[in-house]
Parts: C-alpha cells; structure tokens; sequence
C-alpha cells in the first residue's frame, strides 16, 4: 500500500488516544504526510511529547489534554478544534481503554469506564464534528480490534465496546454516505502496544514472551506493530479509498482464521508454567 506522501498536506486531521500506541503512530504517520493535527489524549506529558515528534515536519499541531468520555471533553476537543483550525477533514476515533474480565468477576464501574471511552467518547466527538466532516466532505476512522467479532473468556467489557464501535461505523457509514462523508472501521489483532500490555497484566519481560510465543500461532509468523495499522487508517482516510465506507479491514497477519480465544487460552496456559 504506497500513498502519496504529502497526500494529507494541509488537510486537518484529529486522533484521540494520541498519546501512545497506534494513536502515536497514527499521528506520526499523518505528520509526516503533512497534515495538520488535532492531537487528544488523557496523559498531558506523553501527548505534549507526540506534538513535538510531530512538528518535526515544519507543522505546529494542537493538543489537547481531555477525557472523551465526559461530555465537557468531547465538547471541548470539538470547540477548540474548530476554532484553531477551522475545518475538519478527517476525524480518528483511536482511544481505547484496557479491561479484561468474565461476567463472574465484572464490575460496573469496569463497564462504564470501557463503554464511556470506546462507544460512548467515539459517539459523542462525531456527533458534534459531523457537520464540519459533511462540509470538508470528510472521512472517519475507527480503530476497534477483533475482540469484536471473535469471542474468548476475559474479553468483556472490551470485546462488546468494540462490537459496538464496529457497529456504529456501519450504522453512520450509512447515514452520512450521501453527504459525502466516507466511515470505515479499522481492526486490529495482537499488536505491540501499551494498551496490550495493559489488558493482558504482564511484566515487560512477560509481555515480550506474549509476543514472541503469538507469533508461532499467528499465520504470518508476526504480530503487529502500531505503525501497520496506522498505515492502514491513512489509507482509508486518503483518496485512494474513496468507493470504502461501511468497511472493516482487520489488520492481524491472519489471526481471526485460526481463533483469538484457543491462542489466548493456550499462551495464559503457557504463561503460567
């Protein structure tokens, strides 16, 4: 997948969840393609720090330290987005939170703080930036995962966030196709990030034996890394994918052909011997 390298150049991207992950390098990858950025995340120093990797590229980008899951920080990642840069063109919901656990164990509190993010963050940003998505004619990125559509003990709240994220996409990818504005979902597999680790509970070093035993399981012999999937989030928010909406392309190297639950299940075995 090559696209033009400045294809983005001046065009007015936002990312949550910028701070780290593929949020990171989703906003990198637009940087370096020229794009100017509305940068949103929870960790004020972490996302300062992405801004400054990303005017590396000669471009000043607005970040914005908010959590999108109460309505005062979507409100306002949308109003000073709009009155820094005046438009919108392409909109990258990438915020995620980590959480695994069985309906046995489950907490309320664990529901809303995965549901408040995932689904209910992601709603509210769109909501209030689709008429400036409608009149750029604009593009929206989701990134899910696909814990959404292959099941395993543990993957609750998370896993029906996502399904829910996934939905949403098709849902608007619907309603906003004959504004012009373009809605896709990108899902990701077993890729090496933060949130990952988060999710899974492990040690650096345990976290890297995760990584290195998956890539036996998975078909081709890798497991992802944030950039793989930023590569894919550009080229659907891009003009080369103008025909895409309503899609789901899973990035994962081949995982959901053998089963996310029988891998997970047979490294947490391993993990513990």
């Amino acid at each position: 997948m090559q696209l033009n390298k400045m294809e983005f150049e001046n065009k007015v991207i936002l990312v949550t969840g910028a701070s780290s992950g593929i949020g990171k390098a989703t906003a990198l990858l637009f940087a370096e393609r020229g794009a100017r950025l509305a940068l949103v995340g929870r960790d004020e120093a972490k996302l300062r720090s992405v801004a400054e990797e990303c005017a590396k590229h000669q471009l000043q980008h607005l970040h914005i330290t908010a959590d999108i899951s109460t309505d005062e920080g979507c409100e306002r990642v949308a109003k000073q987005t709009l009155e820094h840069f005046g438009r919108l063109d392409v909109l990258v919901n990438c915020a995620g939170v980590a959480a695994i656990t069985s309906l046995e164990t489950a907490d309320m509190a664990s529901f809303d703080r995965v549901f408040g993010t995932v689904v209910r963050g992601a709603f509210n940003l769109t909501r209030l930036l689709a008429p400036a998505l409608v009149a750029a004619r604009g593009s929206i990125v989701n990134v899910s995962s696909i814990a959404a559509t292959m099941v395993h003990v543990g993957s609750l709240p998370y896993g029906m966030a996502k399904a829910a994220l996934d939905h949403f996409t098709r849902l608007i990818a619907l309603e906003l196709a004959p504004k012009g504005v373009r809605v896709n979902t990108v899902s990701p597999g077993i890729t090496n990030t933060p949130l990952l680790q988060r999710l899974t509970g492990h040690t650096d070093e345990e976290h890297a034996a995760f990584l290195k035993n998956s890539e036996a399981r998975i078909p081709m012999r890798q497991t992802c890394e944030p950039a793989d999937v930023a590569r894919v989030i550009a080229f659907l928010a891009g003009g080369d994918s103008r025909m895409v909406t309503g899609a789901t392309v899973k990035v994962d190297g081949g995982l959901q052909l053998v089963g996310l639950g029988e891998m997970l299940k047979d490294q947490n075995e391993q993990m513990r011997k």
